[in-house]
């Protein structure tokens, strides 16, 4: 099998992608809960209400989840910046490693993001 080889440049261009989709998943969610506060004052039903509270909670930590995500792109970008600074082109491979996984949590929390917005839209139009 093939290695793959990452440049910084290369990281760079990927990290900023990664950055405008959690921003893009940060306005949706701002979108949703406003949503679930309309719903909240439709709504006094006890199964329909709890429902709203879990969607606000999953809303939660999946915000908290884009923060944290955020943060280690821009760990890596202090990294990355680093060696620029220091005229470095080599690759480092520890951050390299760290990337590639990375980018694995970013797929696993795409298809996790992506199963919460089906749920919910489920769940809308049941209560709309």
């Amino acid at each position: 099998m093939e290695k793959e080889i990452l440049y910084n440049e290369n990281m760079h261009f990927e990290h900023q992608l990664w950055k405008g989709e959690l921003d893009f998943w940060k306005d949706e969610l701002k979108s949703f809960n406003n949503r679930l506060s309309e719903l909240a004052t439709r709504w006094t039903k006890k199964d329909v209400l709890a429902q709203l509270e879990h969607y606000q909670n999953e809303f939660i930590l999946h915000g908290g989840v884009i923060e944290d995500l955020k943060e280690t792109i821009e760990e890596h970008e202090t990294r990355i910046a680093g060696q620029s600074k220091m005229g470095e082109d080599a690759i480092d491979t520890e951050l390299a490693k760290r990337h590639i996984e990375f980018r694995n949590r970013i797929e696993t929390q795409r298809h996790i993001y992506s199963e919460l917005k089906k749920k919910f839209f489920k769940f809308l139009e049941k209560s709309m």
